[in-house]
């Protein structure tokens, strides 16, 4: 099953497991999780709330004195943790590999932006604008939601930032939040006409953990759809403030969707295939075009030999690349090459975990590119292109270059 995430009035966590406990997530379910952290201080609390006539689900987190916590609320510090204690308490959950690998990495993308933003240790950073028992349910709960109705794919619409001011514990601040814009780098979003805080910190971390396609609705039959409020009413008057979960099948005619790896190394993105065979153009183009498509950050390119009408020998480009990136590939193909016409194709691929590393060798410290396998482990692999200075710079083969780096102490 796919979901998609319609943000035409923001999201925020409590938003998120409303929407989810309004697509049939029990309550009793919702809150039997929760004790197996365990969190005994942590209850749920909805209710049914009518936004320009349509019903959602309002839902609140309340402490144990039943005083009503929820992401806009900031005077409950007492109860804030820092991410180094959040981080134990999943870590140490009975939940899934999927459900606590992805809310360590929703909480890692606040903890993260919170430390640049107050130039603080990240596992000193408390949780107190969005609360430490709030967090965590609102987190872990939109994770095990997902895997509660079996969904396997998320879409998100492109998400609205509102704007004016909000006071949080360090005094007023500009909206929306700068941690906020921390987490959505990267995420294409658009202004709204809304003076108020419309994506939450919370609601960021949970959609990017969640996915990187943002856009229209894809391809799909609807099974369901789901509403859960956000505890502001807009000033402007105009959309309600309510979060739309929609979710169905993929529909299999227009592409082939619904494959995900069960093992978190290995990743799932949709990317785009373009490709064009080409019989008359000088061989010597082909060279500059390849890096030039890499520079315009086509994630592939690569050459085929094929033969054509009249058996002309011939060769078939292939570019590989992300959405935001198609439109620039297709123009600089038909531009700096003799083809007249270009096919393109939406595709997934499945691709190993890996991050960018710093390693310490002969040559000093590195770039390199930390690869982790589908059982776990990991290798690292030196970057070519540092690898190619280092070669020039000492005059020595690249061959001996790789030989000589150690990559078994990482910095």
């Amino acid at each position: 099953m796919i979901a998609y995430f319609d943000m035409f009035s923001g999201i925020s966590g409590d938003m998120v497991l409303g929407a989810f406990v309004d697509l049939g997530v029990p309550v009793e379910w919702l809150k039997e999780q929760f004790r197996k952290i365990p969190l005994p201080e942590a209850d749920i609390k909805v209710e049914d709330i009518w936004h320009n006539g349509i019903k959602a689900v309002n839902l609140f987190v309340l402490d144990k004195s039943h005083s009503i916590n929820h992401e806009h609320h900031h005077d409950h510090a007492h109860h804030s943790k820092n991410y180094h204690q959040i981080k134990e308490l999943i870590s140490n959950s009975p939940f899934s590999e999927y459900v606590k690998s992805s809310a360590l990495k929703a909480f890692e993308k606040i903890a993260v932006a919170e430390s640049q933003i107050h130039g603080t240790k990240i596992d000193k950073v408390h949780f107190h604008e969005v609360g430490g028992i709030d967090a965590i349910v609102d987190i872990t709960g939109a994770f095990l939601c997902v895997e509660y109705l079996g969904i396997t794919k998320i879409y998100g619409s492109t998400p609205p930032l509102g704007s004016g001011e909000v006071e949080c514990s360090h005094g007023v601040i500009p909206i929306p939040a700068p941690a906020t814009l921390k987490i959505l780098k990267g995420v294409p979003v658009k202004s709204s006409d809304c003076n108020m805080e419309l994506v939450t910190p919370t609601g960021a971390a949970i959609i990017t953990t969640m996915t990187q396609n943002f856009g229209d609705i894809p391809n799909m039959v609807i099974k369901n759809s789901g509403y859960g409020s956000g505890k502001r009413k807009s000033n402007r008057g105009r959309l309600p403030n309510i979060l739309r979960i929609i979710t169905g099948e993929p529909d299999i005619e227009k592409y082939v969707d619904g494959y995900k790896s069960n093992n978190p190394n290995i990743l799932n993105e949709d990317v785009y295939v373009i490709h064009t065979s080409i019989d008359d153009m000088n061989p010597e183009i082909a060279g500059y075009l390849m890096e030039k498509l890499f520079e315009n950050s086509a994630l592939d390119v690569s050459y085929l030999p094929v033969f054509m009408k009249k058996n002309r020998p011939a060769f078939k480009l292939e570019v590989i690349c992300s959405k935001a990136n198609l439109e620039r590939l297709i123009e600089i193909i038909l531009t700096e090459s003799t083809s007249l016409g270009v096919r393109f194709y939406k595709a997934e691929r499945a691709v190993l975990a890996r991050k960018s590393v710093e390693i310490e060798t002969i040559f000093g410290k590195i770039v390199a590119k930390e690869i982790t396998a589908p059982n776990g482990k990991t290798r690292i692999v030196p970057e070519y292109e540092v690898c190619k200075k280092i070669a020039q710079t000492k005059a020595i083969p690249i061959k001996d270059v790789y030989c000589l780096i150690d990559t078994i102490k990482k910095f």
